[in-house]
């Protein structure tokens, strides 16, 4: 199998110096694995995982370090320091993961984080990052099934919802009404397909159609009584931005949740909150 620079890949353990060992990248290749990332457990022979990348001279290193993204996909990353060359973000090794200027969409700050895609630019052979998702996506047609399990990514809060990633493929969007819990920039959940509508713009949910959304909710309010000793001062008089912080729902949606608990027996509404049976 060809070596895939910003990938996971299976070496096998060639020679050992003074300063690591070599791996076999194929084609006569040699990569260097440095002598920190050296586990104890292999030898000469041997093969392991390695995630392959280009020092700061161009050259192939291999880590076992785990970046926090792989050339491919989209991920939130904070920015570290900015150059003459771009902004260079905490990739979670060694190395920072530069964003040339061409590829920011709005000037990058420091200590902000952004939703970025990583590439390999294949003229210099270097892995890159872009905050110009538009070009990354949407490249070919999308052929999802209604209600078919997808991968999305939270990507950006619009007055309808939330645009998601899905799949790492296509844009789709989340709409505010569907939404029942706290969601950030750069989240990763699970997706189900709603629409794909006939200028293939998609519609998706974070619950498979036909979900009982009063019982998410109601799921919901037993998690957080149980992690507060079965006793919560809220009720149906609490106020709605309260309810919302503690549950990602509105008022109205709370007080049909409790309604049926209560019906239920698994709750006491008393004058001052409400209690766990």
């Amino acid at each position: 199998m060809a070596l895939e620079i910003g990938k996971y890949n299976t070496l096998k353990v060639v020679k050992p110096v003074d300063f690591g060992w070599y791996l076999d990248g194929g084609d006569g290749k040699e990569i260097l694995l440095p002598t920190r990332y050296i586990p104890k457990n292999k030898s000469v022979g041997d093969e392991m995982e390695v995630f392959v990348y280009n020092d700061n001279e161009g050259r192939l290193i291999a880590t076992t370090a785990k970046p926090y993204g792989t050339v491919g996909e989209f991920c939130r990353l904070k920015v570290k320091e900015i150059s003459s060359n771009g902004a260079f973000l905490d990739w979670g090794i060694m190395k920072d993961l530069l964003v040339p200027f061409r590829e920011q969409k709005t000037e990058m700050k420091v200590g902000n984080y952004y939703l970025v895609y990583i590439y390999l630019d294949y003229i210099t052979r270097r892995i890159a990052a872009s905050t110009r998702l538009d070009k990354f996506l949407d490249n070919v047609p999308p052929e999802y099934q209604r209600n078919q399990e997808v991968d999305i990514i939270i990507a950006d809060r619009t007055d309808l919802g939330y645009k998601v990633i899905i799949n790492n493929l296509h844009w789709g969007l989340l709409y505010h009404n569907e939404v029942f819990k706290p969601l950030k920039t750069g989240e990763k959940h699970k997706g189900y397909i709603k629409d794909v509508r006939e200028d293939d713009k998609i519609d998706v949910s974070l619950y498979p159609l036909g979900y009982d959304k009063n019982e998410f909710i109601e799921n919901q309010i037993l998690e957080v009584l149980k992690q507060n000793n079965g006793f919560l001062p809220v009720n149906d008089k609490t106020d709605a931005e309260q309810i919302y912080a503690l549950f990602a729902c509105s008022k109205k949606s709370f007080k049909q949740a409790i309604g049926g608990l209560y019906k239920k027996r698994l709750i006491r509404i008393e004058e001052n909150g409400i209690t766990l049976l």
